[in-house]
């Protein structure tokens, strides 16, 4: 292992991320009492522009009425090429309580967008005195924020996560594509054959590269990855197929546009008690093993080492946390 030790991640669950318009006040509520890690009140792409400034004010209100009891409220404010981004940022933290725990940077290019909005949060704390300092998640979603992730996930301590925003992003890549999230009909290969003949096909994932580059990223940095939108919400099989590809690559969690998405999202984010209970088994076979001097071990039939035990350490965190904050 390097020298350089990658940092932890923030110690919290963050398996599902539940999204609603701020323009949609009947929605605060629902979100509140859902089974939601993360509400994430948002400004930006689902609120219209004629109702941007109303949009900020419900949820401000909502921030100083609404009980969102122990989960990670966060507020997606506008893109930094708008208006209304300032406003945004200085007024939820001026005049929305204490309920606020994170603002969410959509569009992030590099590391000087989140400088120019840490710079304008840092004032709003100091103008109000506040003791809680806000943290940062942002949305990588342009071709620009996918191969500036590094730059990004280490331009401020105020970093806590990051999304990958697929929509944007195959906009901002030039994709022929309008599905948010999946496969694609396009994207695939044909098996060996004879031309003419008929021959199997197999997809593959467009968002591969960059959901992986991110997660590089956020390990690096000790940030929270979290793939993001599944448009379909009528589409249970589809959203569970990309959240556990993106699971399986280290994000910790999915977002949800729909409340239908939560349980599933939830579900596929709790490591099983299967597979605790074989991660704890490895670190007991282990530590029987260190025990004796033994770097390796077999374990019901199968090799298991030092790389073992971080694999295990993993789930067993993960499960830890998601105990505790129940």
């Amino acid at each position: 292992m390097s020298f350089n030790v990658q940092p932890a991640a923030p110690g919290r669950p963050n398996r599902c991320q539940l999204f609603g318009p701020g323009s949609n006040t009947k929605l605060f509520p629902k979100m509140a009492a859902s089974a939601a890690d993360v509400v994430n009140l948002d400004l930006e792409d689902a609120v219209a522009p004629a109702d941007k400034e109303q949009a900020r004010e419900n949820i401000i209100d909502a921030l100083n009425t609404i009980d969102f009891g122990s989960k990670t409220v966060s507020v997606r404010i506008n893109g930094l090429d708008t208006q209304y981004w300032v406003d945004d940022a200085m007024q939820v933290i001026e005049r929305g309580g204490d309920q606020l725990d994170l603002i969410m940077i959509p569009k992030a290019g590099n590391a000087s967008d989140i400088y120019a909005v840490d710079a304008v949060v840092s004032a709003a704390e100091q103008k109000v005195g506040k003791s809680k300092k806000i943290g940062f998640e942002v949305i990588i979603e342009t071709a620009q924020g996918a191969a500036n992730a590094d730059e990004i996930a280490a331009a401020s301590p105020r970093m806590q996560a990051m999304s990958f925003g697929v929509a944007d992003y195959a906009a901002s890549m030039g994709m022929q594509v309008t599905g948010i999230g999946g496969e694609q009909e396009s994207y695939y290969a044909l098996a060996l054959g004879e031309p003419g003949t008929e021959r199997a096909v197999h997809y593959n994932d467009p968002w591969h590269w960059p959901i992986v580059r991110m997660v590089a990223a956020c390990r690096k940095h000790g940030l929270l990855p979290v793939d993001g939108p599944y448009g379909d919400f009528s589409d249970p099989d589809g959203y569970r197929a990309q959240a556990l590809r993106a699971r399986t690559l280290g994000c910790v969690g999915k977002w949800a546009i729909h409340p239908n998405q939560i349980a599933l999202a939830n579900e596929i984010y709790t490591p099983s008690e299967a597979l605790v209970e074989r991660a704890n088994r490895i670190l007991e076979a282990m530590a029987e093993a260190d025990a004796k001097g033994l770097g390796a071990v077999t374990l019901d039939g199968k090799l298991i080492d030092l790389a073992s035990i971080r694999q295990a350490q993993v789930v067993v965190k993960q499960a830890e946390l998601i105990a505790a904050s129940t």
